[in-house]
């Protein structure tokens, strides 16, 4: 996600916000949270290429903003896909496998945030069904985050 992440065009670096790439870093700690899992896409000679933080409850989704208070919804955050594997569908994988298991816990919407440095994330969150939603969105440090969401 480190990777991922420093690569993306006009995204902070880790030397301007490094407390939020030392929680990628160390991702695996969020999942100590019985409510937040950590969803991997693993290639066929088993190196992760993916990877998703899924909340079956918003109030520890850890974001700004008004989306923590959300009810009858989860969320993810921080998808990354390997950027050697990109366009092979595994963002769309981990998007539906989290769409399903909210379905799968009778939510009634996913709620996502993205940046514009995420264009392409943008594009396939439209095409999968998910709106912006302005009143979910937020400032973090310079970062403008959006929101959006998917209702069910």
């Amino acid at each position: 996600m480190v990777n991922v992440y420093s690569q993306l065009k006009g995204f902070p670096t880790p030397s301007e916000q490094p407390n939020y790439y030392k929680m990628l870093k160390n991702i695996g700690d969020l999942t100590e949270n019985s409510k937040a899992k950590l969803l991997v896409a693993v290639s066929d000679n088993n190196k992760i290429v993916g990877g998703v933080l899924y909340f079956d409850d918003m109030k520890n989704y850890g974001s700004g903003g008004t989306a923590t208070l959300e009810k009858n919804a989860a969320g993810f955050r921080l998808l990354a896909v390997d950027t050697t594997i990109r366009g092979k569908g595994i963002g769309k994988l981990l998007t539906n496998t989290c769409i399903q298991l909210a379905k799968d816990t009778n939510q009634s919407q996913l709620i996502i945030h993205s940046t514009k440095a995420m264009q392409i994330a943008w594009k396939m969150y439209g095409k999968i069904g998910f709106k912006r939603s302005e009143d979910l969105d937020f400032i973090q440090g310079n970062l403008h985050v959006y929101g959006f969401r998917l209702q069910f």
